[in-house]
């Protein structure tokens, strides 16, 4: 008798924003079954595990230069192949390129790949005293990163700016009034989140200090 493949039962937000984590912390073993999944804080993973129903444990992982951080990792085939039909890959770093995802989910997986490889910025500007913010996402493939512009554009309305640095990684970039409308397209309420970066997007959406209409936001 054929071994039955075991379904995982995620769907909607939840499988989006999952594979949008895996897209940029994640990683689809040479094996053909595991995925594995790696952040700094322990408790958003046990939180993640928990939300897809999963029961595997989070360990310590020894990272570069002694750095601590944590990882979860789970077997299943079935979603293993569907992660690659929708163009995820083993050893993606520089690789990668475009993702198939599901136009009602987009906000989730941009959530996904923002707690991932993303980051938000809050400062005082020296000279007006003027609160300002930016949105930061940064990849090793330039194809991805490249297909990640244009999405956003024509998905969330946004425009953004795209450079390389000297270590060959390129990161795509958001402007105050940008930063902010993907921010409220991606973290609405009750949706599931690393919490240091959930504080900060609920900090951008309640600033009321010097928003005005900007020409990168089309929509």
């Amino acid at each position: 008798m054929p071994h039955q493949r075991k379904e995982l039962n995620l769907k909607g937000a939840v499988l989006w924003y999952l594979v949008g984590l895996i897209t940029t912390d994640g990683c689809l073993s040479p094996d053909g079954r595991h995925i594995d999944i790696t952040a700094k804080d322990r408790s958003f993973l046990a939180g993640l595990v928990r939300l897809c129903g999963l029961k595997n444990k989070v360990t310590k992982k020894m990272g570069l230069r002694g750095k601590t951080s944590h990882h979860t990792q789970f077997a299943n085939r079935t979603f293993y192949d569907w992660l690659l039909s929708i163009g995820l890959v083993p050893r993606k770093s520089k690789v990668l390129k475009d993702i198939a995802v599901d136009d009602a989910f987009f906000a989730d997986f941009l959530r996904g790949v923002i707690d991932g490889d993303g980051g938000m910025r809050r400062w005082i500007h020296p000279t007006n005293g003027g609160e300002q913010w930016n949105l930061r996402i940064s990849s090793g493939s330039a194809d991805f990163i490249a297909w990640l512009q244009e999405e956003i554009s024509r998905r969330v309305g946004c425009s953004g700016k795209l450079y390389k640095n000297e270590s060959g990684v390129f990161r795509l970039k958001y402007g105050k009034m940008a930063a902010r409308e993907i921010i409220r397209r991606c973290y609405y309420k009750n949706s599931f989140a690393v919490a240091r970066k959930q504080r900060l997007a609920e900090m951008c959406l309640l600033s009321r200090l010097g928003w005005r209409h900007s020409k990168l936001i089309g929509f």
